[in-house]
């Protein structure tokens, strides 16, 4: 199982309302993906913490992961939610698999 997890800074005129609005957009566009699984979002708890939001989601391969990005409905929803909202990002993909080979 491959995780993929990013977390996101806004921008400084992103609202509160407007990250209600955008972690619903979040699972409702990303849980169209038939091959995503366990899609999550979120925001902060602790206002120390500078990522104030949150994606995850789960493939069963790489190869899964690599569809991902070049998936349309990925490529809208970056464009149409992230790139207007966020300022920056992390990105983190982790193996979940014991067996796998190490690559």
């Amino acid at each position: 199982m491959i995780h993929h997890i990013v977390l996101y800074k806004p921008k400084a005129d992103v609202t509160a309302q407007q990250l209600e609005v955008i972690m619903m957009q979040t699972r409702i566009q990303l849980l169209k993906i038939s091959f995503a699984s366990n899609v999550r979002c979120g925001r902060r708890i602790d206002k120390a913490n500078e990522w104030a939001f949150f994606v995850a989601i789960d493939f069963d391969s790489k190869e899964r992961l690599a569809m991902f990005h070049d998936d349309a409905i990925y490529i809208k929803f970056v464009e149409e939610i992230i790139k207007p909202n966020m300022a920056t990002s992390l990105v983190l993909d982790y193996d979940g698999d014991p067996k796998r080979s190490k690559e």
